[in-house]
């Protein structure tokens, strides 16, 4: 049983030193060819490349190019779809994905080079917003640099100007007046709950207290009729803050932020007034020209933007000044009316002057002060 065994391996090892001393011509179909088609054998192998093998029909070596019989498993033993190899003339074997060919490729190649560019798109997009923004930024700092030193000039409405200097002084005296009323809420809220306890005090000591019962009677009605007048009062002060605070902190607080923008863009507009001065005072090259050009278009969108929001603030200003005076009006007739009726101890001109500024108070019996948890 050896001796075939040694048999075979030395035809084997004679077959590869003949295939390793001379070529063997084929063709797509795989049959022998004379030496005389040597010039087919590039257009064969390119064929072999192209479309390769049905590994259902061949054999995969395990142990390498020589390698036992033991090495050697049928594919017709392996389960499963069929796939096909792409060997080159060097023997190496290149197993594509299953499913996928040369129209694959070229669609995830294309695919891949869409996804870059759009990268790169957006990259390039936010690099310009990036120079626009540092460019814009740098030409108001050196504007605001040269105005504080005195050596840059700049756009003045001496009319706007002190309305809204007048504005943001009334603003000031109002959040004044905002802050005392509140105050005057809290120490009057605190009189009055003294009053309240006091005044149920009384009314305690008068029922166990007979020698004295009509006495401490009187004074538990007292308190309790200063409790509810100041209860009254408290309705009315409260409404006089909510109107004042929403006066400050949202009606003028909004044109404020009219009159911010304003003055940025006023800002932005002298930086762009003057970097087109400063070129026109240069020479008159081709250059020079197109800067100049670009220069004159950003400098027109900054005047529109600058005159658009001089004309919102004067529009604004002159609204909040009518808004003012009718708030103030009612809110200051409010105050006086109130205060005056309770420390005159009118009760009936008390509650007349909160239906007539549409004032409602908690229901009788509740003891929680909504008014106060509105602070």
């Amino acid at each position: 049983m050896a001796v075939p065994f040694v048999q075979h391996s030395s035809m084997a090892e004679s077959m590869m030193s003949k295939a390793a001393t001379m070529e063997i011509p084929i063709n797509s179909n795989g049959d022998s060819r004379n030496l005389a088609e040597d010039d087919s054998l590039e257009q064969d192998l390119q064929q072999v490349m192209v479309s390769g093998p049905n590994l259902n029909e061949t054999s995969i070596v395990s142990g390498g190019y020589g390698g036992t019989t033991e090495g050697i498993i049928p594919t017709s033993s392996i389960k499963g779809p069929a796939i096909h190899l792409n060997t080159d003339f060097l023997g190496n074997r290149h197993i594509p994905n299953e499913g996928q060919g040369s129209n694959m490729h070229h669609t995830s190649s294309n695919s891949s080079m869409t996804a870059e560019e759009a990268t790169r798109g957006v990259a390039v997009e936010k690099f310009d917003i990036v120079k626009k923004w540092g460019l814009n930024t740098y030409k108001c700092t050196k504007q605001m640099i040269s105005e504080r030193f005195g050596r840059g000039s700049r756009t003045v409405d001496l009319e706007l100007e002190a309305q809204i200097e007048v504005l943001r002084e009334t603003k000031r005296k109002y959040e004044s007046v905002l802050h005392l009323a509140r105050a005057l809420t809290n120490h009057f809220y605190s009189m009055v709950q003294t009053q309240h306890a006091l005044g149920d005090t009384f009314a305690d000591l008068s029922q166990k207290s007979p020698e004295l019962r009509d006495e401490f009677g009187y004074n538990a009605e007292t308190q309790k009729l200063l409790c509810k007048n100041g209860e009254t009062l408290l309705g009315a002060i409260n409404f006089f803050v909510s109107s004042i605070n929403t006066l400050v902190n949202k009606t003028m607080e909004d044109t404020l932020m009219t009159i911010k923008m304003y003055e940025n863009a006023r800002l932005e507009f002298d930086a762009y007034r003057a970097d087109l001065e400063e070129l026109n005072l240069g020479p008159r090259d081709a250059v020079t020209m197109a800067r100049i050009e670009a220069a004159q278009q950003q400098y027109q969108i900054q005047k529109d933007k600058y005159e658009r929001l001089r004309n919102d603030v004067t529009i604004k200003l002159k609204f909040l000044e009518e808004n003012k005076v009718k708030v103030m009006h009612k809110q200051l007739l409010l105050f006086h009316n109130a205060i005056s009726a309770y420390f005159a101890g009118n009760q009936q001109q008390l509650e007349q002057t909160l239906k007539q500024f549409n004032i409602k108070l908690k229901p009788p019996g509740d003891d929680k002060p909504s008014w106060l948890e509105e602070q």
